[in-house]
């Protein structure tokens, strides 16, 4: 159940940039427009801002942030000192906000997702949730490859207990102590997607229809989504670990019941001479073997890198105006 219901927040709208000059411009004035119409409709403080966050781009992104920066007070900028990936960018936007903003919203640059939905999110902050996720209604405008590959990996997280909302990817809200919370999981590898419902706190869902990309291209192909599959599975559950002793425990089964069959078979005087089962069985237990040590290797390495405990990023630079103004009116 949600708490009592809150007054309107100081919102910050943070934006994880990567290579995005094609999209900015548009993206700047679209939540420029929306953080102003809230405000004149007193849903949140006239102090609240944007903040964008430059993941390392090699275009032309940081130079148009720190324009917007210049021109708009309700502007911020944070540029990270090389491309750290879509994770650390978010929790470093996360970070720099959270001292600032009552509420924080994540939203990726290409605004596929619907800005409008950012409106239902406050008012489920007002209500006196802590964390409001944006769900996906459909996925009509995906390709069939990327919708059953979707579908598949949600099915998967699930099955090895790994607590993750459905059809929900980086758009949320996240009141301050959640993100407080959030950011004492410290490590490096982190798949926000599942930390954020350990988090706790009152929480509920907003869905909506997600657009297509007004311009650029996907910052997540399929080898990234393959990478960001691998990271939620090996950072929130040890399930691959206990299959991989399942399967072992299984083979043994299998083999001492083979063994037990040779051995009638040679007292029977039933037994065929041969190789080809003899080399199947070794490629099979070959294969077995290379994937566990795979899975395995995965794990270890994960415990290698957080064992170094190193900085998940570092900020180059960073821009805020001292003081923060209402939201122009759109031209």
């Amino acid at each position: 159940m949600p708490a009592t219901p809150r007054p309107a927040p100081r919102l910050a709208i943070v934006v994880p940039c990567y290579n995005e000059e094609e999209v900015f411009a548009y993206c700047q004035q679209e939540l420029s427009a929306l953080l102003y119409t809230m405000v004149q409709d007193e849903m949140v403080q006239p102090d609240s801002f944007l903040l964008f966050v430059d993941d390392g781009s090699r275009d032309t992104t940081w130079e148009q942030i720190k324009a917007a920066c210049a021109d708009e007070s309700h502007v911020q900028g944070l540029k990270l000192s090389r491309n750290e990936g879509h994770q650390s960018a978010l929790l470093a936007g996360l970070a720099a906000a959270a001292p600032q903003a009552d509420a924080i919203v994540s939203i990726d640059a290409d605004l596929q997702d619907d800005i409008q939905a950012i409106r239902r999110m406050v008012e489920g902050y007002h209500a006196g949730y802590d964390v409001v996720y944006g769900v996906r209604e459909c996925r009509q405008t995906d390709t069939w490859f990327k919708r059953t590959s979707a579908e598949g990996f949600y099915r998967l997280m699930a099955a090895m207990g790994v607590r993750q909302v459905s059809n929900h990817a980086d758009f949320r809200l996240l009141s301050q102590r959640a993100v407080d919370a959030l950011l004492r999981y410290t490590e490096r590898n982190a798949y926000i997607r599942g930390l954020v419902p350990l988090v706790g706190f009152p929480s509920t869902e907003v869905r909506y229809a997600r657009g297509l990309r007004t311009a650029g291209e996907s910052k997540y192909p399929l080898r990234k989504m393959l990478a960001l599959a691998m990271e939620g599975i090996t950072s929130m559950t040890v399930t691959p670990l206990r299959l991989i002793a399942a399967l072992g425990f299984s083979i043994c089964a299998v083999s001492l019941a083979a063994t037990f069959y040779v051995l009638v078979m040679k007292f029977t005087g039933n037994t065929v001479e041969g190789w080809p089962s003899i080399i199947l069985s070794i490629f099979f237990m070959g294969g077995v073997q290379m994937l566990s040590l795979g899975i395995i290797g995965e794990y270890v390495g994960k415990i290698y890198l957080e064992a170094k405990q190193r900085p998940r990023f570092h900020v180059e630079s960073f821009i805020s105006q001292d003081e923060v103004s209402t939201p122009s009116a759109p031209e």
